[in-house]
């Protein structure tokens, strides 16, 4: 038997229809790719296999196959949706708790497939980071959660990373809900009786406020109102029938007087009555309250939850506006002779990429044309057959013409002196570089407007310090270069981040949820963000009057909202700070040297044509 010329096409196939079969849906579609799996109604995304089959991947694929089989067979998305909370918190450990109980159903029924799924949460732990986290705050609680009611209903030992976060907040979680969790055995192979555990988990865990109504009493409410309606109905059809009856016996119309009635006064009448009936409607009854404003839309949308006190104080403004135009030179100046000694690294990383991209533009072909170049690779068919015909290529355009690239740089006071200066210089040059490859560039930065609060907090000191006021400093962001405006008219603007009380402190997630906005705003059809920072979201006016994760949460938050959308390709680089606890495309360096490096490497990745090459730069977490 001659052997595939792929290896790992069988593989596929067996795969694809053992998901099909524990899904127990035959029409499901399963494709494998690069980009991050995931699940529609009628098909799943699996994570793709190289012709190596190394054992990492084979047992990812299938743990991804089972976990997505097993949500497909067991759980109903009504029932889900029906009793789904409200707030982003409580949604979070629903989710979680509802994808554990599905996977656990499976490993009971089917022992085989709960190898696979331990294979799959320990490749997600070691990506994210899981066994290294020393503290309950950086361990996502909806994710333990979902690691205990697996393991309550299997009783199976979880992996490393896993079982880090899963005693990180055990305690916790037992101390709070213990009682509720005896009932699990009960209620897991019934969804909707599992729903209600989980809506009374999340109430004893402290999120009792972001559950929303509750969905059974709302059902009772509806069916005694529609009983009501009913009676109603058919009283008021009663006495409208005798109502009836009455006027045609009484007002029956003379046909003497309608034929003597004056046509012009016929139609005045009716003028008259449809000018009545258009004030009545104008006007409301006597004793009707007006109708309410809608309510304000949330501060955020990856979490409605995220309270800002004050906005009235927040800015975005350009960075011609911040400083005059000789103040802005002198501070360019000023950049460029900071930098002095690393402009020649610099420089040649640029054209490193620029080579790069200008290589994929002159290999990229359209064969078999009638007209173009002479593809003499193909004159061997003229010479066998001399009538066949000749056969052209033509270049084709590049891929990435349609393409705005964002970086959006953290301005914050730990940023201060070289990592500023640095992140500054990469900034123009990968700009200039980007420009001569037609790809439009985009420079943000984020910072506030003052130490430890502004006037938001001094509002809120004369408000009588309310409990739980939310954000409380009065955000600065910052448009360096707007992605339409060529780098030479804006390059004295880089030069404001070395103005001196510019860098205060840092919230990351408006800043990221800010620069998302205004790339979905823009018509290019590949949009790439990139963000540079050095630490966690801090301001100290907010953390001290608000839980210590407030800011981190949010940032997640938004994170996850990107990353979910997939309208734009996120990608951070973090100066010795670990990044890839929060996102998934992530590059963390020690020395800020290396940021022209990380920088140039990391765009150059995700314009490659090779799905291979860009998976092993981009497609996994790593650090320098």
């Amino acid at each position: 038997m001659n052997k595939p010329d792929n290896p790992v096409e069988p593989f596929k196939k067996a795969l694809a229809e053992a998901t099909r079969v524990l899904a127990d849906d035959p029409d499901m579609a399963v494709t494998y790719s690069v980009d991050p799996p995931g699940m529609t109604a009628d098909a799943v995304r699996l994570p793709q296999i190289s012709r190596r089959m190394t054992k990492a991947e084979v047992l990812l694929a299938r743990g991804t196959a089972d976990a997505y089989a097993m949500r497909r067979k067991y759980h109903s998305p009504q029932t889900h949706l029906k009793y789904e909370p409200a707030g982003q918190m409580a949604r979070d450990l629903y989710e979680a708790m509802e994808t554990a109980r599905c996977e656990a159903i499976g490993a009971r029924a089917m022992p085989g497939s709960a190898g696979n799924i331990d294979a799959k949460i320990d490749s997600e732990c070691e990506r994210k980071g899981y066994a290294q986290i020393t503290q309950a705050s950086d361990a996502p609680l909806p994710i333990a959660a979902g690691y205990l009611i697996r393991q309550l209903a299997t009783g199976r030992d979880l992996p490393e990373g896993a079982q880090n976060v899963l005693d990180l907040w055990r305690d916790h979680i037992e101390d709070q809900a213990g009682e509720t969790l005896r009932d699990l055995e009960r209620d897991l192979s019934d969804q909707a009786a599992f729903a209600k555990l989980a809506r009374q988990i999340i109430d004893d865990l402290g999120y009792g406020d972001q559950l929303g109504d509750d969905p059974d009493d709302m059902d009772d409410e509806s069916e005694e109102s529609s009983e009501e309606d009913d009676e109603e109905d058919q009283a008021s059809d009663e006495g409208n029938e005798g109502d009836e009856q009455t006027e045609q016996g009484d007002a029956a119309p003379d046909p003497d007087d309608t034929q003597d009635m004056d046509p012009s006064q016929a139609e005045v009448s009716m003028d008259d009555l449809s000018d009545l009936d258009m004030s009545d409607e104008a006007e409301l009854p006597e004793g009707d309250a007006p109708l309410e404003p809608p309510p304000p839309p949330p501060h955020s949308e990856a979490d409605p939850n995220y309270v800002v006190f004050e906005i009235d104080f927040d800015e975005e403004i350009r960075a011609e506006d911040l400083a005059e135009p000789a103040e802005l030179e002198r501070l360019r100046a000023y950049l460029d002779q900071q930098l002095e000694p690393l402009k020649g690294a610099v420089s040649r990383l640029a054209n490193k990429l620029q080579r790069r991209l200008q290589a994929q533009q002159n290999r990229s072909w359209k064969f078999d044309m009638e007209e173009g170049i002479l593809d003499v690779g193909r004159l061997a068919r003229v010479v066998a057959n001399p009538t066949t015909p000749l056969s052209f290529k033509v270049e084709q355009d590049t891929e990435f013409r349609d393409t705005v690239v964002t970086l959006l740089l953290d301005n914050s006071g730990s940023m201060r002196g070289r990592p500023i200066s640095i992140a500054a210089i990469c900034a123009d040059v990968l700009a200039r570089t980007l420009e001569r490859c037609q790809v439009k560039v985009e420079i943000l930065g984020f910072t506030t407007r003052a130490w430890k609060g502004g006037q938001s907090r001094e509002k809120w000191l004369a408000a009588g310090r309310p409990q739980q006021p939310g954000r409380l400093n009065d955000l600065r962001h910052i448009i360096y270069k707007p992605a339409d405006s060529p780098m030479r008219r804006t390059r004295d603007n880089l030069g404001l981040m070395m103005k001196e009380g510019l860098l205060k402190e840092n919230i990351d997630g408006e800043a990221l949820e800010w620069a998302h906005r205004r790339m979905l705003a823009r018509p290019e059809a590949r949009k790439i963000l990139m963000v540079i920072s050095d630490g966690a979201p801090v301001d100290d006016s907010t953390l001290s009057v608000n839980p210590a994760n407030y800011l981190e949460k949010h940032l997640r938050d938004v994170i996850e909202m990107v990353e979910k959308r997939r309208a734009v390709e996120l990608i951070a680089i973090g100066i010795g700070h670990d990044v890839t606890r929060y996102y998934q495309r992530a590059v963390t360096i020690t020395d800020v040297e290396q940021l022209a490096g990380a920088m140039t490497e990391q765009l150059a990745s995700l314009f490659d044509t090779d799905a291979r090459a860009r998976a092993r730069f981009v497609g996994v977490n790593k650090a320098r």
